[in-house]
């Protein structure tokens, strides 16, 4: 389908518009060509699109046109604190044109900051489930006055074990309500939702799960482990632009971004022994050069809105292949070119025919260049690393109970 020229046509308000001119924002992508008018017709939405499509300004612009008429407030759930800050910010480039006033509510922060911004009657609300929970079991957070909801990156936040919290979410708002849900994938948890939750819901779909960004070339190598960090060194050698190297725990990411800095690169870390303040910190070095590499678990994979960025280099494989399309849909953004470098151990030959198969395309092998020579880091003993399923998902949504739910979201805070 040809995308369109400019955003007339699609139903946008003139004060919208001239905002969108003067940020520069003048062709829309395919899921915003496709989501924009079925949204500002109020009809509910389910969007199924990769990272870095613009999903953000395909729910953004409807609801910043709904709730700036009147209707009630906006409500946007997200899976991560990083994908929070992201969307709020993208909102607000838009929005503080036309006086549009945000709060972000999210683990990390203190409450009675969120508190005050909530006092302020924000007119769209970004946060990720367990702090709307608390807020609304303080009391200081009420839906009622919900009239649009967006739930963005479902997948992930089944992933996550959030779906006990999502669902009480979905319990107090309102039933006379306009939704939105978007998706890298649909699975089977994710289809349950639209039918109890959505009413006759619009299909979007721009590529099918497993598509990879367009412009990206992507590289595997077979390395034993003790060998990775000769191998990382070498590739920092021969790529000059920015670097995003994605580790499985945040043991090894605080380690290879420690012998990252030993090579003389400056370097950042994001995992889940890094506090709010400085997540934001790593990320705004990252994005004005301060940094230029940084190393993050995939707490990042999806909450990462960087352009440029040249080389998203897969230190260890993930989790899931799914995982693998949201890390090297980092880069290759806005039409520019990038590539993706992958290690993977002789024996996990079987995680890489899983992503193999779910993007529908072979990972070039590449010969081990000759090696720097071996540095006096010492790494220390490897965590175990479980080989993954290509079919390994969260938990099916409302199947659990509120105990069961429990040790999921443990097990995920001391993974990452």
């Amino acid at each position: 389908m040809k995308t369109k020229e400019d955003f007339y046509g699609l139903g946008i308000a003139p004060g919208i518009l001239s905002a969108l001119t003067k940020l520069n924002f003048k062709v829309p992508t395919p899921i915003q060509e496709q989501a924009i008018p079925v949204a500002i017709e109020g009809k509910d939405l389910m969007g199924i699109a990769q990272t870095g499509t613009g999903k953000t300004l395909a729910f953004g612009i409807p609801l910043i046109q709904h709730v700036l008429g009147g209707s009630g407030i906006g409500l946007i759930v997200v899976p991560t604190r990083e994908l929070a800050i992201q969307t709020e910010e993208t909102l607000r480039k838009v929005g503080s044109l036309l006086h549009l006033k945000t709060a972000t509510i999210i683990g990390g922060e203190p409450i009675f900051r969120q508190i005050n911004t909530l006092r302020r009657k924000p007119h769209i609300i970004i946060g990720t489930p367990g702090r709307i929970l608390d807020h609304l079991s303080q009391k200081t957070l009420s839906l009622q006055k919900v009239s649009m909801f967006v739930l963005d990156e479902a997948d992930r936040i089944l992933d996550m074990g959030f779906a006990p919290q999502l669902k009480k979410i979905l319990a107090v708002l309102p039933h006379n309500r306009q939704t939105m849900l978007f998706s890298a994938t649909m699975p089977e948890e994710i289809v349950r939702i639209a039918k109890e939750y959505l009413k006759l819901p619009i299909r979007v779909e721009i590529a099918r799960p497993g598509t990879t960004v367009k412009d990206v070339t992507q590289k595997l190598f077979f390395v034993l482990q003790e060998e990775k960090p000769r191998l990382l060194e070498k590739t920092l050698q021969e790529y000059r632009g920015s670097v995003l190297v994605f580790s499985r725990t945040k043991y090894s990411t605080k380690k290879i971004a420690t012998f990252i800095r030993t090579l003389g690169y400056t370097t950042a870390e994001i995992h889940g022994n890094r506090s709010l303040g400085q997540r934001k910190e790593a990320l705004e070095g990252f994005k004005t050069g301060k940094y230029r590499v940084l190393v993050a678990t995939d707490i990042a994979a999806r909450g990462i809105d960087v352009t440029n960025i040249e080389l998203v280099l897969n230190y260890d494989l993930p989790q899931n292949a799914q995982d693998y399309v949201h890390r090297i849909g980092r880069t290759a953004r806005a039409g520019v070119k990038g590539t993706a470098i992958s290690f993977a151990r002789p024996n996990q030959r079987g995680d890489v025919y899983a992503i193999e198969r779910l993007i529908k395309q072979s990972l070039p092998v590449s010969k081990i260049p000759t090696l720097p020579p071996p540095s006096s880091f010492k790494f220390g003993p490897e965590r175990s690393e479980r080989s993954f399923s290509p079919r390994r998902r969260g938990p099916s949504f409302g199947s659990r109970s509120k105990q069961s739910s429990r040790p999921i979201k443990k097990h995920w805070e001391k993974k990452r």
